[in-house]
Formats: structure tokens, sequence, C-alpha cells
């Protein structure tokens, strides 16, 4: 599994939104307003349930536009919360004011992928199913979103195409079968995790023959599709060999039903591509 380390990703996309935001003329609306030298002190507050990721990133907006403004943050991240105050910081005005919107869409986007993970791993509880990440992130944000994943109580797929073989529908249609797929995956790279994606039972059947001649130990079979029923017969099939995922279909609705025929995980897109943005707003009051 490769190492989430986000910074380099945070600084870069913190250097993006900033000149998405500010352009060459800054922000003009309180260069207008807002006396030069005017301090103030700024709260941010939580306006909806969720859970509260990524606020390093605030702190590092704030710092990319001025390294004098003062960060606090006031919740821990990770715990479901109703609302309330999330982080304090003090500087000046203007600055507050300019680095305001990238740090709020950044945390309420990390913080709406924590939430929605949140929903889903408590909408497991009481089954042996991991919940699952996807590739299906926003372009630029993964890693970002990914620990968000983590910060929300699920577990993280593969990073890209580079740290694990993901053998898919047309990828074993292009190497003639399943099994074929995954013997030419394995004598290339048997370094690697590697999964298997199956249509169904007759496939499964030769995953698991395939995994047994192979000696296979970082191995998975992903249920793409199936009814619940077909899980069911997978999960008897394998007995505990290999590791099941199951995709497709899965949402807030439907979690619960796929986790009771014990698969071990459940993979799903909409973590990251579903996820609302936690609603965070920002008060900033003149400082004496």
């Amino acid at each position: 599994m490769v190492t989430l380390d986000t910074t380099t990703a945070l600084d870069d996309l913190i250097e993006r939104a900033l000149a998405e935001d500010l352009g060459d003329a800054g922000d003009v609306t309180a260069q207008a307003t807002v006396p030069e030298d005017l301090q103030g002190r700024a709260t941010v507050r939580q306006k909806a349930p969720g859970v509260i990721a990524g606020l390093d990133a605030f702190e590092r907006v704030l710092r990319a536009v001025d390294p004098t403004v003062t960060y606090e943050p006031l919740v821990e991240e990770g715990v479901w919360r109703e609302d309330g105050p999330v982080l304090a910081a003090e500087g000046p005005a203007r600055s507050i004011l300019a680095a305001e919107r990238t740090a709020l869409n950044i945390v309420g986007r990390l913080s709406g992928v924590a939430t929605m993970t949140r929903r889903y791993a408590d909408a497991v509880q009481g089954t042996r199913a991991v919940i699952l990440d996807t590739r299906k992130t926003t372009p630029g944000m993964r890693l970002l979103e990914k620990r968000a994943v983590l910060t929300g109580g699920g577990a993280n797929h593969r990073i890209g195409l580079f740290d694990e073989i993901l053998i898919k529908e047309n990828h074993a249609a292009m190497a003639g079968g399943v099994g074929e797929a995954v013997r030419a995956a394995h004598a290339l790279r048997p370094d690697l995790p590697l999964v298997v994606e199956c249509q169904d039972l007759r496939e499964v059947k030769v995953a698991l023959h395939t995994a047994g001649d192979l000696g296979l130990e970082r191995f998975r079979i992903l249920l793409d599709n199936m009814d619940h029923a077909d899980m069911r017969k997978a999960v008897a099939m394998s007995d505990g060999r290999v590791p099941l995922e199951a995709s497709g279909n899965v949402s807030l609705a439907t979690v619960g039903a796929i986790a009771a025929t014990g698969v071990d995980f459940i993979s799903s897109g909409a973590l990251t591509h579903s996820a609302p943005v936690l609603d965070l707003s920002l008060i900033l009051e003149p400082r004496s």
C-alpha cells in the first residue's frame, strides 16, 4: 500500500486555488472596504451534521496568504458533530478575507467526503465488511480525498493504476478470460496486490481455482454488480480462502444488505463523487 503523503498534493492544490481566486490584483473588494492595518478574529462554524476533515488545509491556506495569521483548531478531526465552532484565526482582516473561500472550499469538500464515508461505515456496523473508496475522485485531489476517507472510517483501495493490479472485465476479455488474465498479471508483477473482477459465479470459480493453483496470497475477488443471492453463494464458495469485495449498485440504501451477505469489502465511488460539501461559514470580527 502506498503511503498517503498529502503534503505536496495539498501545497500544489492551494497554490492553484489561490491563483485562480486572487488573480493578479488580489481581493479588490477587501482592498476597497477594509482598512489595511485592521486586525480581525475569524471563527469558522460547522452548520450541518458531519465529520470534520482536512483542517490542516485551512491553516496552510491562511499561511500561504499571510504567514502572520495565527490559527487555532477547536475540534478533533474524525469526530461526528452536529454543529458549532471548528477553528479560530487572528491576523490582518484583509488576509483572512483573501484566504476565506479557498480554505472553506477545500475543508468543506474533504469534510463532505469524511461525512459520507462515516455514513457508509455506520451502515455496515456489526458486519465484517470494510468500506473502500475508488479512483472516482476529483482531479488533483485524490490523495486528499482518500485521506478524508480514512478520517471518516473507511479504507483505501488502490491509489492509482500503479500500485495494484485490478483486472476488470475489459482486461479479462483482452487476455482471453479471468484465469488467463490472473496468470499473466501474476507473472509480470508478483510483487503487487492482485484483484480480479468477476461478473458471475462461473468466473468466481475460475478465479478461486487459479488463485489456489498459483498460491496467491495478496489476492482478492471483486464481485461486480452481483445480486445478493449470488454474493452469498460466492462467500460460501470462497469459504474464507480469498477475500471478497462487492462493488456496483452500492448506496446507503443497499450497503447494509450487501454487508450482510458476508463479503469482506464493499467499494463505492459515492464516497467521493457523490459527497455533498459540508456546510461551513466564516464570521470575521474586528479585533481591538
